[in-house]
């Protein structure tokens, strides 16, 4: 599965993108460590493999699908996302994304994660994609307001965020709210 989208080529990962990965979070270290916990002063570029080889089993195995964003001009990693947190049995799962630092604010999470979200309804059959956002994360709330979610909660220690049980907004995406965002 690939799809191209405004500048962007969203697809899953390749043994050949771990490269490309860790330089697109070293770049972005600073900014990406206060949201993602995988994302560490630690970061190195075995961690960028580890990541893209689980990704790999994951699409095996048909137990994730973390997607890599790129740009479509250079085929540099700029982001990823991808649908995880599977609950087949009641058609659910759930929704992430992240962007480097230096495509930040051009649309580019928003057109990654219409991709993700359109494969979890069309191709997992899922009818509900959950997206849990910290409530401080403004443009993650941004992106799945444009999606089309909508906000359900706040869920108290919703999240472990480094180490620490912390509210989180519940957003909800169903099949019929997905907006087309522009391309």
């Amino acid at each position: 599965m690939q799809k191209t989208t405004g500048g962007l080529i969203v697809r899953p990962w390749r043994a050949a993108d771990a490269e490309s990965l860790y330089r697109a979070v070293d770049a972005s270290r600073s900014e990406l460590t206060h949201w993602l916990p995988w994302c560490s002063d630690g970061y190195a570029p075995a961690d960028a493999l580890a990541w893209v080889d689980f990704s790999l089993r994951s699409w095996r195995e048909r137990s994730q699908f973390p997607f890599g964003v790129f740009d479509a001009r250079s085929g540099d990693v700029i982001g990823g996302t991808g649908i995880n947190h599977l609950d087949l049995p009641n058609r659910r799962g759930a929704l992430g994304y992240w962007v480097s630092s230096a495509h930040t604010g051009r649309g580019v999470a928003r057109r990654a994660a219409a991709v993700a979200a359109e494969f979890g309804f069309s191709e997992l059959a899922l009818c509900r994609i959950e997206i849990i956002v910290l409530l401080d994360n403004h443009a993650s709330h941004r992106v799945a307001l444009a999606l089309g979610a909508r906000r359900e909660c706040d869920a108290r220690h919703r999240v472990q965020h480094h180490g620490e049980g912390v509210t989180a907004s519940v957003y909800a995406l169903l099949p019929d709210e997905l907006r087309q965002v522009d391309r």
